[in-house]
């Protein structure tokens, strides 16, 4: 350990170390009781070497750590924690594009991003890390309009198991960065260094609308037709909530690229609102808009994606079974569509390119109801799975993830990874 400290230009920190309780937790709160051997706090490419050569020589599991949002844990473990997050320049050069630290997380990118007039499309939450988001594939509030955050990466920079550093893109290591695009993070070596090709910033509508709860049947077959079709320009979400003592609750979010008045227009195609809050601003601000300042609480999630609308006895049992409960429930249904399927599947790694929407079942992390929901609509669904969204609980993780893209990902980890270091449960 002595030798490590020493080569490093960031910190280490043990169990008895000062401020180790404050640096171990990962964001998501369902696996802040991990307690890592060390945390490693990594300011320079030479630490993340540095730290692979010491894991390696002393047979400790290692894990990279951007903003510690995985739903299946991935950036905890017992031994070390790669924390990433003092690589956190970001720079843009005159053609656009961005070249930024694997550390930097999204509120604090966006806002860079603001005053050089560019951004890319991403996700909403200020703390999730920009790498995780990309290698997963990376769907937001513009992917309809520009597609996923993967594809928009145009290099990288990745430091192998064996601690040899390489940059990539379509031209070089070509297999390499055709896997970071959309497999999931993790998977081939420590990623230290990223580059986007940039979209100009665009001013927005942010929009949340209370929808009547008279027919909430109807409401959800309805919108499963009506927001994967919308144009381009228009991405919204619904989500069915449903709290102990409180009446079910619909409501549509999400972001414009119309103005007002078209914005209203499109939204009264799907239905008449009982209440809407509309505004126009810049993207930016859009995205702090949606923060929600309480944090992420402890949740279990599963997910899949669909490629045709739910029947209406499948949607009416996922309803009914939002009752009872002893804590929230939610459904959140998010829309493809549009850019997201103008990419040919075996494109990037992202395999999911024609399916229409995804379908989150959320709930407390002990609330058997996440499993009960995800069952009822599966049989409906297309059995893929958002690389981001890990599920434990998968059997055939393989096609779910990854699709006919599974046998290419595996040449590109015996290739680069031909030891299997970076390894964990459902790793390819």
């Amino acid at each position: 350990m002595t030798e490590l400290i020493d080569r490093l230009d960031g910190e280490l920190f043990s169990p008895d170390s000062p401020g180790y309780d404050a640096v171990r937790r990962p964001v998501n709160v369902a696996f802040q009781g991990r307690r890592p051997k060390y945390v490693v706090r990594c300011r320079s490419v030479a630490d993340v070497v540095a730290a692979l050569a010491f894991a390696r020589a002393t047979s400790e599991r290692l894990v990279p750590r951007g903003g510690g949002h995985c739903f299946a844990g991935r950036s905890s473990t017992d031994g070390i924690v790669l924390d990433l997050s003092g690589l956190d320049g970001i720079s843009v050069a005159a053609d656009g594009t961005a070249t930024i630290g694997a550390g930097v997380r999204l509120g604090q990118l966006y806002a860079a991003l603001h005053a050089e007039g560019r951004t890319i499309p991403a996700g909403c939450g200020p703390t999730v890390g920009i790498a995780g988001l990309t290698l997963g594939g990376g769907i937001g509030l513009l992917g309809r309009r520009y597609g996923l955050t993967c594809d928009h990466l145009v290099g990288a920079q990745v430091v192998l198991a064996d601690g040899s550093v390489v940059d990539c893109d379509e031209d070089h290591e070509p297999e390499l960065f055709w896997g970071l695009r959309g497999a999931g993070g993790g998977q081939f070596g420590v990623v230290t260094v990223l580059r986007f090709a940039t979209v100009p910033e665009p001013t927005a509508t942010y929009l949340v609308a209370r929808l009547p709860i008279t027919a909430p049947e109807e409401l959800v077959a309805t919108w499963q037709t009506w927001a994967p079709d919308a144009p381009d320009d228009l991405t919204v979400k619904l989500v069915v909530a449903a709290e102990p003592g409180r009446p079910l609750e619909l409501t549509l979010i999400g972001a414009s690229l119309l103005a007002e008045g078209p914005t209203r227009s499109l939204l009264r195609e799907f239905a008449e609102p009982s209440a809407l809050e509309v505004r126009r601003m810049p993207y930016s601000l859009l995205k702090e808009a949606f923060d929600d300042p309480r944090g992420l609480p402890a949740i279990r999630l599963r997910s899949e994606y669909f490629s045709r609308s739910m029947t209406p006895g499948t949607v009416a049992a996922l309803l009914g079974a939002l009752d009872g409960g002893d804590g929230p429930r939610e459904l959140n249904l998010h829309a493809m569509g549009g850019a997201y399927g103008r990419v040919a599947e075996d494109a990037t790694a992202f395999a999911h390119r024609n399916e229409r929407f995804l379908l989150e079942h959320v709930g407390a992390v002990t609330d058997p109801w996440v499993d009960v929901s995800w069952s009822i609509a599966h049989p409906e669904g297309s059995g893929r799975v958002y690389p981001n969204f890990p599920d434990p609980a998968l059997d055939d993780w393989a096609t779910a993830y990854h699709g006919g893209n599974y046998a290419r990902l595996q040449a590109i980890k015996r290739a680069y990874d031909p030891d299997r270091f970076f390894d964990f449960p459902q790793a390819i």
